[in-house]
């Protein structure tokens, strides 16, 4: 049996045994595969889980410029990996710390590190050892962040706040009491969407006039942070809300569901960004006395009392469109009673 020819590195044509072919192949199979390592992970992933992964890697390159070391883009080349050890990610977290970034923050922006550096490790730029020693790096736990915050004059940097704004049964009732005008009619819509549905701010302004059903008395909208497709009963005053924003003719007539504002209280294109809704929502939140009002305040407010209303753990994470229970089970437990059925005599 003749040996198979194939064509080395140099264009040569060479014959090989059985078993060096079988090496040389999987060999070109891990070359493939390291090569398109990045690619291939950012191609599965949610636009806005890779814009805060680019966010995390921007700031720790950053970081690393500021130590006189020049990398290359690390969200999206493997090379750039290459000098980067675990002592830079350990500095990098301490350097945190000092600054003032809020630990959960610092936290998620080591999770980003380190899945870029399992990456990089299987795309052949970081070696295996270096790479454990970077998993090993530990960021703080929820004990250790009240010591640490209480040890620091800056606790917080950037936007996000440390606990979410709680909004009163009174103050959510206000924020769905707009006015009797185009703009009003949205926003009466909107807050209706955040407050009684808890839609993330990314899935409201994702939402399409055709994913509302007034004869069903229905919304089928996508939820991309868990991948799937949800039928939400809609609330009564969701209901008035929409058959108000659609009898108007404020509501477009096909595309997105939700229309941009005018300088002169009137709507315009359709399609509103997930930074115009946010700030549409503080400022309505200022109208009636409550400041840095955020749609995930409204989530967080819709979850809240859905579960100080009895609503199963389960029932509350397929709603909520959790991927675990983890988060619907935390609402649960603050609102539970602690000392429920203790008896002192």
């Amino acid at each position: 049996m003749s040996k198979p020819d194939v064509t080395n590195s140099s264009g040569e044509i060479q014959s090989l045994l059985p078993g060096e072919l079988a090496r040389l192949i999987g060999d070109r199979a891990n070359q493939a595969a390291s090569a398109s390592r990045f690619a291939d992970y950012r191609s599965r992933r949610a636009e806005q889980t890779l814009r805060r992964q680019d966010a995390d890697l921007m700031l720790f390159r950053e970081f690393l410029a500021l130590t006189n070391l020049r990398t290359g883009n690390l969200a999206k080349e493997p090379s750039a990996w290459r000098p980067v050890t675990w002592g830079l990610v350990e500095a990098f977290v301490k350097w945190q710390v000092q600054k003032g970034y809020a630990i959960q923050s610092i936290n998620v922006h080591l999770s980003s590190i380190k899945t870029y550096a399992r990456l990089a490790m299987q795309a052949g730029t970081l070696l295996p050892q270096e790479y454990a020693l970077i998993r090993s790096v530990q960021g703080y736990s929820f004990r250790e962040q009240n010591r640490i915050d209480q040890k620091r004059e800056i606790t917080r940097i950037g936007l996000k706040k440390a606990e979410p704004i709680k909004i009163t049964p009174e103050q959510a009732s206000a924020l769905k009491r707009q006015p009797d005008t185009p703009q009003g009619r949205r926003d009466t819509f909107l807050m209706c969407l955040l407050l009684d549905h808890g839609l993330r701010v990314g899935e409201a302004a994702a939402l399409s006039v055709t994913d509302f059903s007034i004869k069903e008395q229905e919304l089928r909208f996508f939820r991309p942070k868990v991948n799937k497709e949800q039928i939400h009963r809609l609330t009564a005053d969701t209901l008035a809300a929409l058959s108000a924003y659609q009898s108007h003719g404020d509501m477009p007539l096909n595309g997105l569901a939700l229309r941009r504002s005018l300088k002169n209280e009137e709507l315009g294109a359709a399609g509103m960004t997930e930074r115009a809704i946010t700030r549409r929502v503080c400022f309505l939140g200022e109208k009636i006395g409550v400041y840095s009002l955020s749609a995930h305040d409204c989530r967080h407010f819709w979850a809240t009392s859905a579960a100080r209303h009895g609503t199963d753990p389960f029932v509350l994470q397929e709603a909520g469109g959790w991927s675990s229970l983890a988060m619907p089970r935390r609402y649960v437990d603050d609102n539970e009673i602690a000392n429920e059925g203790v008896k002192l005599v």
